[in-house]
Order: C-alpha cells, then structure tokens, then sequence
C-alpha cells in the first residue's frame, strides 16, 4: 500500500485556472459558431450586386400542401436583387454582349429593350451595376408601380400604345428601331438590343443556372415541375436540363393566362386562341388582366423548349386574384399574378400525383409592382376565402 507521503499534488494558480478555462469555453464557441455556419449556410462577401443574382430559395407552400396533400414549393425567384427571374435573364444578355465585344465594361454603353413585364427593370438594376445606361420601351397601360421603379432606377422610358407585333410602332420594334437610331449616330457609343423574346442567352441561363438549382434542392425528386410562358424563357431552360441533364421523370407544365395561345399550342399545336376571332381582347397582346406571362406568336426562346413541355393548363383571371389573397392570408407570401397562376395550375395538377409527390411552380415576383392593377382587385377578395372556391370558379 503506497503512502501517503509519496503523493505529490499541483495546484495551479486561481488566475491560471480562469485563463485555461476561458480558453476552452472560447475553442467550444468557436467550435459552435463554425458548425452553425456551416449549417445554415451564411453566404460569402460578393463583389458586387450582379452577384447576388441566382441561387435562390425553395420554399413550401404550406397551405397548398396541407389542403392537397401534395408538397407544393415556390422557386422564389423574387428574392433576386431586383426582385425576379428576369435578372438571370438581364445578367446573361449584358455578358453575352460583353463577350461579342458589343458592350465593355468601362465605356459608354446602352441596353434596349422592350417589355411590358419586369425584363426592363431587371436590366436597369443590372446596368447601374455593370456601368451602362438602360433605354426601355413599354405598353403605356404597364402598372404605375413598374413605371415608377423604372424612372426611379434613371432609365429612359418610352412609353407607346399596346400594338400587335407587326405593328412598327409595338414596343419591342420601338425599342430596336431606338437601338439602332442610335448606333447609326456613329458617336463611339455602344448600343444593343437586349432582344428578350428571340435572345437565347434566355433560355440558356436557367438551363445552366434555375435547372440546376432546382434539380439539387429537391434531390432530384420533383414529380412536376410548373412555369408561365412569356418570352419562353425560363421554362424552357427549365425543362431542358431537367429531362435532358437532370434526366428527372418530372411533368412539365405551362401555366397559361386567358386569351393566351400557348394552351392550345402546347395542347392541340395551334398557336389560336378564341379571342382573336371574337376581337373582344381588352388589349392587343393578350386579353387578361395578368401581366409578364400569356401571347400569341411562338417565339425563339419557346421554341427550343417547346419539346419538352407535356401539357398547358388554363387559368382564369378571377382564380388567379383569388389565389394570390389566399397565398397571402395563409403563407405570407405575396406574390405578382404569373406566380399565383402557377399556384392554380399546381392545384390542378396534384389531383393526378400520388400523395407526397413533390411539385415545384416559379414564384416570379412580387405583389407590390401590382398594386395598381392586380393586386387593386385581390385585396378586395374575401380574408377567408377557401381552396374550393378558387378552383371552382
């Protein structure tokens, strides 16, 4: 048995203790802190605004989800810097200018375009922040809110009277015709036609960007996948990476506005809508109250997707206000008019799902750039509207 006289004890001084133990408390922080950011994933510094474009959030929807029994989730492209998909679109048109050497980075130069939806502002903010100037022309019944961001951004506004496309005078012939008004000037300044509808730097940006993002938040496990269609762009980006590269057996699905084509060209192969015969359309375009999605003549952007797009469903105006109250009431999400026809469409399109299948819609923008025309109507739906009286209208 040892003695007890052979044992040696330390002690370490009081202030030494405390110094031990602060830095073992401070190593353990750390420790947390790393693994929180890790796990929340807080992004990096970026370099400038035209970073922050992309890698938008994925969202449930979950009253839409509850009620259907159906995951539905929103692509919230509106949480892009200048509020929707449209910037990935604006970015990639500039640098694939920047590219041919048609603008540079540096020097004088102009952006045209024409656009009755958010393109023009996308452009604007993307333009402030590559160093060029932003010239857009627009229907003169655009709401007063999209008016008013655009001329707050210090872009040139022309505004011209809804025409039909072979109208000289309809606002993306305005704004080519302005384009090269000025390149013929001859001044050393750059100018380009952004070109929106016909540009394929459009569809080839959500191929290589939305797709993907969209493929790697759901694991690749998406049942059905849900768009407008305007220039073309985004859905069928969408739907060429998710079939071709993604290769996910997923249902896609253009949500189509009244008084639009694409329903029955995706659905019969006829771009003709019954309004054009009736010539009751409320504008030359599209005959709804919905704006940014919906037209009539098939453009290049839709036409590289076109194949891989499986259906077309038709929403109404009165769903679509509806729905956007609904969407507001019950998730908070208040959205612009192309989402909450997206919205409609999922709801339809989950009768035909296997319980639990995942649907994905783009949450495009907004509700407040319509305020004035939209939104005018939807605040004055029921609080308490249902589901059921949505769908049944």
């Amino acid at each position: 048995m040892a003695s007890s006289q052979n044992r040696t004890t330390f002690y370490l001084p009081w202030n030494e203790c405390l110094s031990i133990a602060a830095v073992l408390i401070g190593t353990y922080t750390s420790y947390k802190y790393y693994k929180l950011c890790k796990t929340q994933d807080i992004p990096q510094p970026k370099g400038g605004v035209e970073e922050l474009i992309g890698n938008t959030p994925l969202v449930k929807i979950k009253s839409l989800t509850k009620a259907i029994g159906v995951n539905v989730y929103a692509k919230l492209e509106l949480c892009n810097p200048a509020g929707s998909a449209k910037d990935r679109v604006a970015l990639n048109i500039i640098k694939t200018a920047e590219e041919r050497g048609e603008l540079v980075r540096g020097e004088p130069g102009w952006v045209f375009e024409g656009t009755s939806g958010s393109t023009g502002i996308s452009i604007a903010v993307v333009c402030n922040a590559l160093g060029y100037r932003t010239h857009i022309s627009l229907p003169d019944d655009t709401s007063l809110e999209k008016l008013a961001l655009l001329e707050s951004l210090g872009a040139t506004v022309n505004k011209v009277k809804p025409a039909s496309i072979v109208d000289p005078n309809q606002y993306v012939n305005a704004a080519k015709k302005a384009c090269d008004d000025l390149n013929k000037e001859g001044n050393g300044v750059r100018a380009v036609f952004a070109d929106q509808f016909e540009n394929e730097a459009n569809w080839k940006v959500h191929y290589q960007t939305t797709g993907p993002e969209i493929a790697h938040q759901t694991n690749g496990n998406i049942d059905a996948f849900i768009a407008g269609c305007g220039t073309g762009g985004t859905i069928s980006g969408v739907a060429k990476f998710l079939k071709e590269k993604a290769k996910v057996p997923c249902h896609v699905v253009l949500a189509d506005p009244q008084g639009s084509g694409f329903y029955n060209r995706v659905n019969y192969g006829v771009m003709y809508d019954y309004v054009e015969k009736e010539g009751t359309r409320r504008r030359h375009q599209v005959d709804t109250i919905v704006e940014g999605i919906g037209l009539n003549r098939i453009t290049q952007n839709f036409h590289m997707g076109e194949e891989f797009i499986d259906e077309s469903i038709r929403v109404n105006d009165n769903q679509a206000i509806r729905m956007a109250k609904y969407l507001s009431v019950n998730d908070g999400l208040f959205v612009g008019s192309s989402t909450a026809i997206n919205a409609v469409a999922a709801v339809k399109v989950a009768k035909r799902l296997s319980p639990g299948a995942n649907i994905v819609i783009i949450a495009c923008d907004s509700g407040s750039r319509h305020l004035s025309k939209f939104w005018k109507e939807a605040k004055e739906i029921n609080h308490d509207i249902s589901l059921e009286e949505i769908m049944n209208i």
